[in-house]
């Protein structure tokens, strides 16, 4: 969709907003749409179903199957029900075939949320999130880019729930922090204030594109107590054993945030999810080696699967010798509100 709009420049920002909107609407609904196709699944076929359907007619069509009405993939709609029961399985799904809402995080390095509230609320519909105390959501979307804020690092966007995964990390002055799995340093932008410019940052990933854009997200944010770190940065055998807090937030299904991503619910498989599991196993396994004897280290998803939570956490306990130190932190995809975030934070068992 972003290619097609850099393609055609021409296109006007009403007509952008109303391609998107179909476009999300069409992948989001999906499998209901498919069922309604009477010739084929060719996109204009599905466009034309899209058209004729009525959405909340078809949830109460008790002659269409639940996974289809919801639609999901059965595999996936199958896993949530297993878990969840059948009610809250359907509930999730309706959930995640909303639009997502747009959240904002404010840098405490540099201002406070309450500072960009009050300079916002007359200019955009505007609400302080309810659990994190760092965020602000806003109603409509706008062009963040063009804020003068957000130039100056005054925010970043990002949901609520993921600012709350990311405050798990207690990290005081001094810290070493180890970002395992770094990506373009969302979670690291999230918790650095907490070191006020003393100890280090380490943010990691296997892939280098990400930690570019990391690099410039950390200059911008004012944050210089932070390194880059490559897949194979000689310098990390350096770090074995030393990191006070490692966070691991690990390649998933991606189940928590469909309202975002619609199109990887119609990707899922068994054979992928297990593929994950696996992949999860082994990174987790890896960042360990990094870990200082008493240092803790924060497993995290964006996912609402067991197998890829809870199951994952009786593993490692069992697996590593590891101890939950408090409750996980669980979040759900709801309308309107936050996506769906799982965060557990474990240390080694005491001798």
């Amino acid at each position: 969709l972003s290619k097609y709009f850099r393609k055609n420049r021409a296109i006007g920002s009403k007509d952008r907003k109303y391609i998107a909107e179909k476009i999300y609407t069409l992948i989001r609904w999906m499998g209901l749409v498919d069922h309604h196709c009477t010739h084929s699944h060719e996109w204009e076929e599905r466009c034309r179903a899209l058209n004729a359907l009525s959405i909340k007619k078809s949830l109460k069509d008790t002659s269409i199957p639940l996974h289809i009405r919801a639609s999901f993939p059965k595999d996936l709609f199958s896993l949530l029900q297993e878990h969840y029961g059948e009610e809250k399985a359907f509930s999730l799904c309706l959930a995640s075939n909303t639009p997502a809402p747009t959240t904002i995080r404010a840098n405490i390095l540099k201002t406070t949320r309450q500072a960009l509230f009050a300079k916002w609320k007359e200019k955009f519909s505007i609400l302080l999130t309810k659990e994190s105390v760092f965020g602000v959501q806003f109603e409509k979307k706008i062009n963040f880019g063009a804020l003068d804020e957000f130039k100056n690092g005054l925010f970043e966007v990002q949901d609520e729930a993921s600012q709350l995964v990311a405050n798990l990390i207690e990290a005081k002055p001094g810290d070493q922090i180890l970002d395992y799995c770094a990506g373009s340093g969302g979670k690291t932008l999230a918790f650095a204030h907490k070191l006020q410019g003393k100890g280090q940052i380490y943010l990691h990933d296997i892939r280098p594109r990400p930690l570019i854009a990391a690099k410039r997200r950390l200059k911008r944010a004012g944050i210089e107590n932070a390194q880059i770190l490559t897949a194979d940065a000689p310098s990390k055998k350096n770090l074995l054993g030393k990191m006070d807090w490692i966070f691991v937030d690990v390649p998933c299904s991606g189940s928590g945030t469909l309202r975002r991503n619609p199109d990887l619910k119609w990707k899922f498989s068994t054979e992928m999810l297990h593929r994950l599991i696996e992949e999860q196993k082994k990174i987790v396994k890896e960042a360990l080696a990094y870990l200082s004897p008493k240092g803790k280290i924060i497993y995290a998803t964006c996912s609402i699967l067991p197998q890829e939570n809870e199951q994952q956490i009786d593993f490692f306990q069992q697996e590593y010798g590891l101890n939950l130190t408090l409750k996980p932190f669980r979040s759900f995809p709801t309308e309107g509100g936050m996506d769906g975030f799982f965060g557990a934070t474990l240390k080694r068992l005491e001798n």
